[in-house]
C-alpha cells in the first residue's frame, strides 16, 4: 500500500511538473507541430530603426494565441516582446533588443490559456534575409511562412 501511495505521488509530481514541448528553430523558417514561423529583417535608416519581423501561423484547433518573449540565457531575465494574439500575424521587434535578450521564445497557448508549445531561437538566425522595401519583405514572408 505504501509503495502504491509513493508511486501515485511520484506520478502526480511528474504530471504537475510537465512542461510544454520546446523546439529549436535553427533557421529563418520553422514548420512543425502545427505552426509555421518565418523571419525577415526590415532595414531602417539606422540600427535603432531596424526591425526583425516574424510571420507566425498556427493551427487554430491546437493553438488559440501566441506571444513572443526575449530571454537572457544566463540570468533567465525575460521580457514580453509581443502580447498574446491570434495567428496568423506578423510582428515587429527592434533588432537592438537582441543584444540584451538574445533567446527568442515564441510561446503558443491552447484555448484554455495553457502553454502548449515553445519554439525558441538563439539570436536572429544567420539565414534571415534583410530587406529595404516593405513590399519585398511582405512578399517574402507570405511565401516563406506557409
Amino acid at each position: 500500500m505504501r509503495m502504491l501511495a509513493c508511486g501515485a505521488l511520484l506520478l502526480a509530481a511528474a504530471h504537475a511538473g510537465a512542461q510544454a514541448p520546446e523546439r529549436h528553430g535553427a533557421s529563418d523558417a520553422f514548420a512543425g507541430e502545427g505552426v509555421s514561423i518565418a523571419w525577415a529583417v526590415m532595414r531602417g535608416a539606422d540600427e535603432q530603426r531596424t526591425q526583425v519581423r516574424l510571420r507566425v501561423l498556427a493551427d487554430p484547433a491546437r493553438y488559440a494565441r501566441f506571444a513572443v518573449y526575449g530571454v537572457d540565457p544566463f540570468s533567465k531575465d525575460q521580457a514580453q516582446l509581443v502580447a498574446p494574439r491570434a495567428a496568423p500575424a506578423t510582428v515587429a521587434i527592434p533588432r537592438t533588443r537582441f543584444a540584451d535578450l538574445p533567446r527568442t521564445e515564441v510561446r503558443f497557448l491552447s484555448a484554455d490559456g495553457k502553454l502548449a508549445l515553445v519554439v525558441y531561437y538563439l539570436s536572429v538566425p544567420d539565414t534571415t534575409p534583410e530587406f529595404d522595401s516593405e513590399a519585398k519583405l511582405e512578399r517574402y514572408l507570405e511565401t516563406r511562412g506557409k
